[in-house]
């Protein structure tokens, strides 16, 4: 069992560490790091006192009462003078030291292992006396180094398993307590293991006595899918292989040291690793055992501090040994490369490594390759910084045909640019490297699109709080909940603006009190804003909504898609804008694979420019459209009688909510007129609204003034138009507004029906399309619903948002 340094870090942890090692049954071995922060004390009180700054005394002071306070809080009484007496014994010496570092003003390599090693030490001797029957044993007396074949230091195993077994035999012991990183070399000098040598110790004594099992107590709960501070949905994996497990902390999981797993891999010792503050917790087991899945993916490791080092030439196609130099010369000047990048062409080889490392790296390799830069055989040595590279590991994705085509094309949907990638034929890990500021979605998206969230994500920014802004974010509020539960989607709203006032949060909003947040904002809703804080957001699986009727608004589409921003709209005037401007947008959200929807331009909730597509998709034709499409003035015409006259009609639609708070919208027929031409253009018609043929009910010169004056001009036409709709009641006929597309030319009218026409029965706000295809001439396809109203065209808005997701 392998304690951290948070797991020993303070009176408190080490209760805990004592309650879980007695539960054990059995022989187990502890193994410690230093308390919680005292390593990096250790060193910068060195280089303090190597400065001959007085400050390290004081820092100096801080280390011994941390370890006189954790001592006589958490030591038994009985056990409490020994261990005080060993620990001032040790901090004597640790004080003798840095008072000779001061004096020679240097703090040699030697010095500084023999200061560091101090932590370990001390912490051992303090948990073995805190546990009940715990014997400690010196680390330093098994755990040996050597030379490695570049003057390093590695273990010597052979050495080291002897020694352990001949240390542990020496006395009966049933809890052994010993410091993790301590080591010696061959000479008796302390060696150390290297920072995190802690897990590498507890690996090498598991592996040594043939442990039944490692276990690493930490403050996790195991290994996250990702990175928990970057992705708030991420959760514990229960089971890794050891290439899995190996490969996470290469690229970046911190949860245990890489070379742990070596000693333990030879010897078949699975790894447990658990939460010394939350012991209840599964954990994950690593083995060798690969347990089948429905998951492609076990996690999502980064390294967010890369930079990428491209040689290139036409003469490296066909040579050998180019490879061998480049990494031979970094070899030699200590540069370690963690991704490696090459064509099939072989004109170019892309390294991967530290920002830090890349000047070094360019000067190597310039060194390296200068007779053929000089003579120009060779492209000069570039170098991209402030990039992350993303590891995305499992061993099941090599049973799973087309698992890249589907992580770059995730990817790339949500705008984000691989720059360099690799694949190692064991098809266990996908790494590639994108931009530092794309990292966050990066991760996200990858999270979400592979399953290894418990819920898809859609982070929404919602423009336009009136009544079909406002009923959307109420039904969001309502079916938040559901959506989470039954379909495993959550709509996380990250925007709202009205028309003055905006806020974002890219954690999301409580949109049941949107309200109140517009409110208490002090932002400015100009279209420039809200494109700045969207842009600048860079959230995945966005999607902009827009329920507005500004132009400005609509005028953000184009850019929105550009950054691979989906955008749903309520708003009609982007798909009846000029023809070039219609089709632009649509061609820009297929090229960047996102989504441009506006089922909503027409007939509120109801399915029709998705029919229309549908029909063209399978082949059909649209021959003819013939459409009341505007419940407003449906409205008006099924409620006008003789005791209801226009102008009292066209009040009554505004109160109920169905024409504009400006009317003159409505009759002047212009919303009709863009309607007919989003349908004709869905249809696969070049139409402009100059096109249409317009023959309206209300004579031009009333819709001059303004609104307030409109009601009282109405009111003039009462008796002419009451006589008019006496006539068409005689005829046993009905006014419908009719918009018509047939044969490409596009017009609005308002006609006479006779009660054979389908649009006879139509009632109050209702909309109703017939549409004459190829396949539907005889008998034309009917669709007919709710046209108008807060509520529909908020739902129709609403389900757009999710058909993005692709749910069922």
């Amino acid at each position: 069992m392998k304690f951290g340094g948070s797991s020993v870090a303070t009176a408190e942890s080490l209760a805990n560490v004592k309650k879980i090692v007695e539960k054990e049954d059995g022989r187990t071995i502890v193994v410690v790091s230093a308390l919680g922060g005292i390593t990096d004390m250790l060193l910068s009180t060195a280089q303090l006192a190597k400065e001959d700054n007085v400050g390290y005394l004081e820092q100096y002071a801080r280390i011994v009462e941390r370890h006189i306070e954790v001592v006589e809080t958490i030591v038994p009484p009985e056990r409490r003078p020994a261990t005080e007496s060993k620990i001032r014994m040790m901090l004597e010496q640790l004080a003798n030291i840095y008072k000779g570092v001061t004096l020679l003003r240097d703090l040699s390599p030697r010095a500084q292992k023999i200061i560091v090693s101090y932590g370990e030490r001390m912490s051992s001797e303090i948990v073995a006396a805190v546990i009940e029957g715990a014997v400690h044993f010196d680390s330093l007396r098994f755990i040996r180094t050597k030379k490695g074949p570049h003057s390093e230091e590695i273990l010597d195993t052979e050495l080291t398993n002897r020694l352990i077994e001949e240390t542990l035999s020496s006395e009966p012991w049933t809890i052994a307590v010993c410091g993790g990183f301590l080591a010696t070399d061959s000479e008796g000098d302390i060696s150390n293991l290297g920072r995190g040598g802690s897990d590498y110790t507890a690996a090498i004594m598991a592996a040594a006595l043939e442990a039944e099992i490692l276990e690493i107590w930490t403050d996790v709960d195991g290994f996250m899918t990702a990175d928990p501070r970057v992705i708030d949905h991420a959760y514990v994996i229960p089971r890794l292989t050891f290439t899995e497990a190996m490969e996470l902390c290469n690229f970046g999981a911190k949860v245990i040291y890489p070379p742990t797993i070596y000693p333990v891999y030879h010897k078949n010792i699975p790894i447990k690793v658990k939460n010394t503050f939350n012991p209840e917790a599964p954990g994950t087991l690593i083995s060798n055992e690969n347990v089948e899945s429905a998951k492609l993916i076990k996690g999502i490791s980064s390294i967010n501090d890369t930079a990428l080092v491209t040689i290139s030439s036409l003469c490296m196609v066909g040579v050998i040994g180019v490879n061998s130099r480049i990494f031979n010369a970094l070899t030699g000047r200590g540069v370690s490369v963690f991704l490696v990048s090459q064509a099939a062409s072989e004109n170019n080889t892309t390294i991967a490594v530290r920002n830090d490392d890349a000047d070094l790296a360019v000067e190597t390799l310039r060194r390296e390759f200068a007779v053929e830069l000089a003579d120009g055989m060779f492209n000069d040595v570039s170098v991209e910084r402030n990039l992350a590279t993303v590891a995305v590991v499992g061993e099941n994705m090599k049973q799973s045909t087309g698992i890249v085509g589907k992580l770059f094309n995730t990817v790339g949907r949500n705008g984000i640019n691989v720059i360099a990638c690799a694949q190692g034929a064991a098809q266990t890990n996908i790494s590639f490297v994108v931009d530092r500021k794309s990292l966050t979605k990066t991760l996200n998206v990858i999270h979400d699109s592979f399953f290894l969230s418990e819920s898809q994500v859609l982070n929404v920014f919602v423009a336009g709080v009136g009544n079909v802004g406002g009923s959307l974010l109420r039904q969001i509020a309502k079916q938040q909940e559901k959506l989470e539960r039954e379909k495993n989607l959550r709509i996380n709203v990250v925007g709202i603006a009205s028309s003055r006032k905006a806020v974002f949060n890219r954690d999301g909003l409580d949109t049941a009190r949107f309200k109140e947040l517009l409110h208490e904002s002090s932002l400015d809703a100009s279209p420039a804003t809200i494109m700045e804080e969207v842009l600048k957001m860079n959230v995945y699986n966005s999607v902009f909504v827009d329920c507005t009727a500004s132009a400005e608004i609509a005028s953000l589409y184009g850019e929105l898609l550009r950054n691979n921003v989906n955008v749903v709209t309520a708003n009609k005037i982007a798909a009846s804008s000029p023809y070039p401007q219609y089709i632009g947008l649509k061609n820009t959200a297929r090229e960047r694979d996102v989504k441009y929807l506006f089922e909503t331009n027409v007939g509120a909730g109801l399915p029709i420019i998705n029919t229309i597509n549908s029909l063209i998709n399978s082949g059909d034709k649209i021959l003819k459209i013939e459409a009341v499409v505007s419940g407003t003035l449906n409205y008006i015409f099924d409620v006008l009688s003789a005791d209801v006259p226009l102008s009292r009609a066209v009040e009554m639609a505004r109160d109920a909510g169905y024409a504009e708070p400006d009317p003159r919208i409505d009759l002047s027929g212009k919303d009709v007129v863009r309607k007919i031409v989003i349908l004709a253009r869905e249809a696969g018609y070049v139409v402009e609204q100059g096109d249409v043929e317009k023959q309206l009910f209300v004579p031009e010169e009333l819709f001059a003034g303004d609104a307030g004056d409109f009601i009282g001009n109405l009111r003039k036409m009462d008796a002419g138009f009451e006589q008019r709709r006496e006539e068409a009641a005689r005829k046993g006929e009905k006014f419908r507004f009719v918009a018509c597309l047939d044969n490409g030319k596009v017009s609005v009218a308002l006609r006479s029906i006779d009660s054979s026409h389908p649009f006879y029965n139509l009632e109050g706000s209702n909309n109703v399309i017939l549409l004459t295809t190829e396949r539907y001439k005889e008998y034309p396809m009917e669709i007919k619903g709710y046209g108008a109203g807060a509520e529909v065209t908020a739902a129709g808005v609403f389900a757009d948002i999710i058909s993005i997701a692709n749910i069922r």
